[in-house]
């Protein structure tokens, strides 16, 4: 009985000083977390908390989660080791969710097989973050990279409240392209190579011709047309390697940016998305 005192008071000492990485934590909790996967019906996700969530939960705040979905016949785990990603998460103070395809693929319209309701899928992911970890889902990122970048645009086009804003990299909507979608304009950073043979800027065919990715900036004037700004000129803007243009619809936000680099993904540009978008929705001020 004495030890287990003893082991209490040990236990609350670490948390309030913030030594329990969130492995620990989610061990403490009887959960998933880090490389042991959160399994729900229809898929897995694996999370990784960051290290400042003791303080977090004591000082009342929310705590945000970015999502991100991996390339053409990736796995979650992969993105979820990550260093850099799990920086990234730390810094910021949110949650790194690393999403799992089915078979390393992802069910958008226009792909070659649809072995899943994304839609309905990621629905349950929201809920049982919020359930599960207290994640506020007025506070997601939603990224991903190639085809996690596609299926990052179809979610955004489906249902652009879903998630509190976007953050594709290197991929875009497929032909053919939707006319519109049945949804306000997101809050969108696209984040591009100039030199990505993977996935062009223009798009290329897959299949022999059965499968075509789509035109980066056609996908744009998806979002332009919809929001009646497809005759006006974008801001312009230079931030490290990136070339931006930015559009302001009535309601969310639109940024394309280019670097003269390939098929690749950064940490940084993520948590540069982060950043802009929480200054956009006043998630920084003191209230």
């Amino acid at each position: 009985m004495f030890s287990k005192f003893l082991q209490s008071i040990a236990c609350a000492a670490f948390l309030a000083a913030g030594l329990f990485s969130s492995a620990a934590l989610a061990a403490e909790k009887g959960t998933c977390g880090e490389e042991t996967p959160c399994e729900l019906k229809n898929g897995e996700y694996f999370i990784h908390l960051p290290r400042t969530l003791p303080e977090i939960r004591k000082n009342g705040e929310p705590l945000g989660a970015i999502f991100y979905l991996h390339g053409h016949r990736g796995k979650a785990v992969n993105a979820l080791r990550n260093k850099n990603f799990q920086r990234m998460a730390d810094e910021l103070g949110v949650a790194f969710v690393a999403v799992q395809g089915i078979n390393g693929t992802w069910s958008f319209p226009t792909a070659p097989r649809n072995l899943r309701d994304e839609a309905v899928f990621f629905d349950a992911i929201l809920d049982d973050l919020s359930s599960r970890f207290g994640v506020d889902r007025h506070r997601t990122l939603l990224s991903g990279f190639s085809s996690g970048g596609f299926m990052t645009w179809y979610l955004a086009c489906s249902d652009s409240g879903r998630f509190s804003g976007y953050a594709p990299i290197a991929g875009a909507f497929w032909q053919p392209l939707p006319e519109e979608c049945p949804t306000a304009a997101p809050y969108l950073f696209h984040v591009h190579g100039t030199t990505d043979t993977v996935v062009p800027l223009a798009g290329r065919a897959l299949g022999g011709g059965k499968w075509h990715q789509g035109d980066v900036f056609k996908s744009f004037d998806v979002w332009l047309r919809q929001s009646g700004l497809a005759r006006t000129q974008p801001q312009t803007l230079t931030d490290g390697n990136l070339k931006c243009e930015r559009w302001q619809p009535k309601t969310g936000f639109l940024e394309l940016c280019l670097h003269g680099g390939g098929h690749s993904v950064q940490a940084a540009w993520i948590k540069r998305a982060w950043m802009e978008l929480s200054d956009m929705k006043g998630w920084n001020r003191k209230t």
